[in-house]
């Protein structure tokens, strides 16, 4: 994987920004490619803090339940956190997710999307859309950094699919 080649960012990205491509391990330590998955529709990438935590697991529980309103918006919704693969995986069994969690290990893309949370060294809280440019590269449709405290907006988020 060649994450740590990512610039860091202060700030989160904004609509228009190139989006970093990235590789991660998924829950079953599967390699997880932006670019290979933006070739079948927008992504949605969703920050979270923790797993096991309450508006973590509030969101992704909404993520995994709405899935269909995702997919009928033509996205692909993945959860990305700072765990392990194997703390994904655990999470997403006893839960019962059956989207995507991805494993930001060494926090290079989060950082790189600007959605860092360093008092906690993990992943801060926000949205970002992902879709293609005219020239077939990663680029940000929409974002949104929230404070820790609040869950995202689905129909907000689902309206800017749209």
């Amino acid at each position: 994987m060649t994450n740590q080649t990512l610039a860091e960012r202060d700030t989160p990205l904004t609509a228009g920004d190139p989006a970093p491509d990235f590789t991660l391990p998924d829950q079953d330590r599967v390699e997880w490619s932006l670019r290979e998955q933006l070739s079948k529709g927008d992504v949605v990438l969703c920050f979270y803090p923790f797993s096991f935590t309450g508006i973590c697991g509030t969101e992704m529980k909404c993520i995994s339940s709405e899935m269909q309103r995702w997919q009928d918006q033509g996205a692909q919704v993945v959860g990305v956190s700072c765990d392990s693969f194997a703390v994904q995986r655990a999470w997403a069994d006893q839960a019962g997710f059956t989207h995507t969690l991805l494993s930001d290990l060494h926090r290079h893309v989060c950082k790189a999307y600007g959605l860092y949370w360093p008092e906690m060294n993990v992943a801060s809280r926000g949205t970002v859309i992902v879709t293609r440019s005219d020239a077939g590269e990663p680029v940000v449709r929409w974002s949104q950094a929230r404070e820790v405290g609040n869950a995202m907006d689905f129909d907000q988020v689902l309206a800017k699919l749209a």
